[in-house]
C-alpha cells in the first residue's frame, strides 16, 4: 500500500508516532549519554549514547521506508555515511571505482586515505561508469552527479556488479528517496546526505545508509559505534522533524528547477543549462526511466565568474552558499573547490519560493 502513497503522504506517515492515547502525536528528543542498565543486557536496547538512541531508531525507521529499505542507519554527516560504507567495503587490494565528476570530497578521500590503505582507486566520470566498472570489487555510483547532473543507467551498472559479485553503492544525495530509489533498480547500499534537501532548512548535517543486506548492516553499524561517527539526538529529532515535509518541499523544489531551467534554456546570457529534465538534456533518456522526479538542481554556464558573482547580486532572492537544497534558492560558483568546470559554471539550488517570483527575479538579474 505505501506505494500507492505520494511523496507528502509518505513524508508524514514515516515519521509518525504509534497511536497510543494519551501520548504526544509529535515525538520528542531523548538526549542521553547513558541509560539504566538491567542485570540481563538484553532487557534493556540502550545503554550508551554512542551505541543507540531511540530518537535514532524512529528516524532511522523513517529513512528506511522512504528508501525502501528494511533498514536504515544514521551518521553524523553524509561523508561520515559514505566513508563509513567504504571502510568496511573497500579492502587492501580491492579496485574501487568512485566518479570523477561527483563530490568531490569522495574523490580525495578515495585518493588521500583508501589508496594509501592498498586499494586500487579509480576515477571515472558518469557517463563512463559502466565500462569502467568491468572488473571493479566496489562501485560508487552517484545520480545525478553533482555538480554537472549526469545520469548513469543504474539497473544496467547494478546488473553488470552483480553478475561479477561486486557492490555497487549508490549516493541518492542528489535525487533524494523522492526522485528515484536506487534499492528497487538493484543497488546494495544506497548512502546519502540528509544535510541537503531531506533537512532543507541549512541547519543541521546528518547523512544515512540503507541497504537490504543485514550482515553488511551489521558492519557499517559496527564501524560507526567504533569511529564514533553519530548523529546527536537533537539533531536526530531536528531531521526527523524536517521529513514530515520532505516531500512537499521537494515536489516545489523540482517544479521550480524545471521551470527555470527552460527559461534559462533560452536566454541570450546563459551558454549552457543542465537538467535531467530538458528533453534535450544528454541524460534525459535514462533520467525518464529511472527517475520519478529530476530533482531540485540545475547547471549553468555564464559568461565568467564575473558574471555569476553579478547575478547574485542583482539579484533580491538568490544567495551565494555552498552546500544545496535548502528552502533558499542558492548559487555556487563550483570552480572555487576544484572541480573540473568552467569559471562560469555555477549550480543553482531551487528553494521553495513561489516560481513566478523567482523566475521574474532571475531574469531581470541577468539583465
Amino acid at each position: 500500500m505505501d506505494g500507492q502513497y505520494g511523496d507528502s503522504t509518505r513524508s508524514v506517515k514515516s515519521v509518525a508516532s504509534e497511536a497510543v492515547p494519551g501520548q504526544a502525536v509529535a515525538p520528542s528528543p531523548v538526549p542521553a549519554s547513558t541509560f539504566h542498565l538491567s542485570s540481563d543486557p538484553s532487557d534493556v536496547p540502550d545503554s550508551y549514547g554512542r551505541s543507540s538512541n531511540p530518537t535514532w531508531r524512529h528516524l532511522e525507521s523513517a529513512l528506511a521506508q522512504l528508501e525502501g529499505a528494511p533498514s536504515a542507519l544514521a551518521f553524523g554527516s553524509g561523508m561520515a555515511a559514505i566513508t563509513s560504507v567504504l571502510r568496511v567495503l573497500a579492502k587492501p587490494g580491492h579496485k574501487l571505482v568512485v566518479p570523477a565528476d561527483g563530490y568531490y570530497q569522495v574523490r580525495r578521500y578515495a585518493s588521500e586515505y583508501l589508496a594509501e590503505q592498498g586499494v586500487m582507486v579509480v576515477q571515472a566520470a558518469t557517463e563512463e561508469m559502466c565500462a569502467a566498472s568491468a572488473d571493479a570489487d566496489v562501485v560508487l555510483a552517484e545520480s545525478p552527479a553533482n555538480p554537472g547532473l549526469d545520469v548513469v543507467d543504474l539497473h544496467r551498472l547494478a546488473l553488470q556488479c552483480r553478475s561479477r559479485g561486486a557492490t555497487l553503492v549508490v549516493d541518492n544525495t542528489t535525487a533524494t528517496p523522492f526522485g528515484q530509489q536506487p534499492l528497487s533498480l538493484g543497488a546494495d547500499v544506497v548512502v546519502a546526505s540528509a544535510t541537503k534537501a531531506l533537512s532543507g532548512h541549512s541547519d543541521l548535517l546528518a547523512g544515512y545508509v540503507a541497504s537490504a543486506h543485514t550482515d553488511l548492516m551489521a558492519e557499517v553499524e559496527r564501524e560507526r559505534l567504533h569511529s564514533g561517527a553519530i548523529l546527536g539526538a537533537f539533531e536526530a529529532w531536528l531531521l526527523m522533524r524536517s521529513l514530515g515535509t520532505a516531500g512537499l518541499r521537494f515536489e516545489r523544489q523540482c517544479h521550480n528547477a524545471a521551470a527555470l531551467a527552460v527559461a534559462l534554456h533560452a536566454h541570450p546570457a546563459v551558454r549552457a543549462v543542465r537538467y535531467p529534465g530538458l528533453p534535450d538534456d544528454p541524460s534525459h533518456r535514462i533520467a525518464c526511466a529511472q527517475m520519478k522526479r529530476f530533482g531540485g538542481l540545475i547547471a549553468v554556464e555564464l559568461a565568467d565568474a564575473e558574471a555569476v558573482h553579478s547575478l547574485v547580486e542583482r539579484s533580491v532572492l538568490l544567495i551565494a552558499s555552498t552546500s544545496f537544497g535548502g528552502i533558499h534558492t542558492s548559487v555556487d560558483r563550483r570552480a572555487r573547490w576544484g572541480d573540473d568546470v568552467s569559471d562560469g559554471f555555477a549550480r543553482i539550488s531551487l528553494g521553495i519560493e513561489d516560481t513566478d517570483d523567482l523566475i521574474a527575479d532571475i531574469e531581470q538579474a541577468l539583465g
